[in-house]
């Protein structure tokens, strides 16, 4: 019996933050990405909601021996999925494959309270550019929704636990992607202010 994969379709397209070295290029049908707030998170994360003619890229990773623990920590704010129907990839088999999602009814809008780090966005957006270019980095962006969600830059500071360097043409693509969204950029003062 194979293990069974997840689907990843935010930071875990970035291979420099998890340990799950048997990993591929995907795609899932019937979900979309979209920036979402949780009670259990004090910022903005993304999610997947189902979507109908949707299609994302994102990575799927074998989960050895099924051991499931590590990986339903990391995503704790999220249920666990079947998406194995979904899921197109090149293996010469179908392993079972799943996909996080945090439930319905369970997230809210991001707001200045709750932003989105760029310390991960800039995670996810280099995960996509190293597996799937810069049009993989465009096609992320127009396939996720929420982008009137505000920005925190914490780029000097990271937040995000997870967060990697970006060298400066890294950067500069994050930069010009959310420029084209017209994405509102925010400060901690600016939390600060709202508390």
């Amino acid at each position: 019996m194979s293990d069974p994969y997840f689907f990843g379709y935010g930071s875990l397209v970035n291979r420099a933050t998890h340990a799950y070295a048997d990993a591929h290029r995907a795609r899932v049908t019937g979900w979309r990405r979209v920036w979402r707030h949780t009670g259990l998170r004090p910022v903005a994360f993304l999610t997947v909601t189902p979507a109908p003619g949707s299609e994302i890229e994102g990575l799927i990773a074998a989960v050895p021996g099924g051991d499931w623990r590590a990986l339903d920590q990391r995503e704790a704010a999220y249920d666990r999925l079947p998406a194995t129907g979904d899921v197109t990839h090149d293996l010469p088999y179908r392993p079972e494959v799943a996909i996080y999602a945090v439930p319905e009814g369970k997230h809210d809008a991001p707001s200045t309270r709750h932003p989105v780090l760029l310390s991960y966005l800039d995670v996810v957006v280099q995960g996509y550019l190293t597996e799937f270019g810069h049009d993989g980095v465009r096609r992320f962006f127009d396939t996720t929704d929420g982008w009137d969600a505000p920005v925190l830059d914490d780029r000097a500071d990271p937040r995000y636990p997870r967060h990697q360097w970006l060298d400066a043409a890294e950067r500069a693509i994050v930069d010009a992607e959310l420029q084209r969204k017209s994405v509102r950029l925010i400060t901690p003062e600016d939390i600060r202010f709202t508390a």
